[in-house]
């Protein structure tokens, strides 16, 4: 896979793609990490603010800070969160614009193999996060086929399309995370695999879902139509699609949790 750097700048493509795959996966996070309610917390990696809002909804924070590196993610989610008690701030996951101790739960959703030095994203989250609160984290598995569009990838691969990859990919996997908090001086450290399951409704869906994506997207749309044909011809042999049409795809992310030291 190439390395060019995936940017995430639609919130709206973003939301289709893999906004709702990151809402299915975080609220099974959020039932295991069950927090109380109440709490100041701090969304590292917020994109449109879809994790964020499921934070407010379902565990009344007495405040929430997102932030991301993205501008226009960044106005997305503060539309989507005008009536919450929400602070955004376009900011870098290894430069966190709080005060040390400032927060009592820290989490980075589907963000930590984003992250250049993901030892310093953690490091940061441990730092604003006050004694005997949570810092945590949930990825796609990307070694273990727990991505939710990995057949795509192998398709594009397949045909001579480069795939844009994580500059830190080998931060999604659990013996990687562990080691990563444990680093940051954080204790109680617990992990958990997150199995998730979505439904298209056909493969027109999938296509148009994947094809609007803000990372393999550009290269889908720059393809030829022979070479479109060909990936969907992979595609349709390899996806599970059901004899009514529709496509049920189960992806799993690696979970990971610890408390600051009192």
């Amino acid at each position: 896979m190439a390395n060019t750097q995936i940017r995430f700048e639609d919130g709206a493509t973003y939301e289709r793609y893999m906004g709702i795959w990151s809402q299915l996966v975080g609220a099974k996070f959020l039932d295991w990490l069950a927090p109380k309610t109440g709490l100041n917390w701090l969304d590292v990696g917020c994109g449109n603010g879809a994790f964020t809002e499921m934070v407010v909804e379902r565990h009344q924070p007495s405040m929430i800070t997102g932030v991301d590196p993205s501008a226009a993610q960044i106005a997305f989610a503060r539309q989507r969160l005008a009536n919450y008690p929400a602070e955004l701030h376009e900011a870098d996951a290894m430069a966190l614009p709080l005060a040390d101790n400032s927060v009592h739960a820290a989490v980075m959703p589907l963000v930590i193999f984003f992250v250049p030095e993901p030892a310093q994203g953690v490091a940061e989250m441990a730092r604003v996060v006050a004694p005997g609160g949570s810092v945590s984290a949930y990825a796609w598995d990307m070694f273990g086929g727990g991505f939710p569009y990995v057949l795509l990838q192998q398709a594009l691969i397949d045909a001579g399309i480069s795939v844009p990859r994580p500059p830190s990919v080998e931060a999604s996997q659990l013996s990687v995370m562990h080691e990563l908090w444990l680093q940051a001086g954080l204790t109680k450290v617990e992990t958990a695999v997150i199995k998730v399951r979505r439904n298209f409704v056909d493969f027109a869906d999938y296509w148009e879902t994947v094809t609007g994506a803000p990372s393999v997207g550009p290269q889908i749309r720059a393809m030829t139509t022979t070479q479109q044909q060909t990936v969907q011809t992979q595609l349709q042999a390899s996806l599970p699609i059901a004899a009514d049409g529709h496509i049920s795809i189960e992806a799993h992310a690696n979970a990971i949790k610890g408390v600051v030291a009192e």
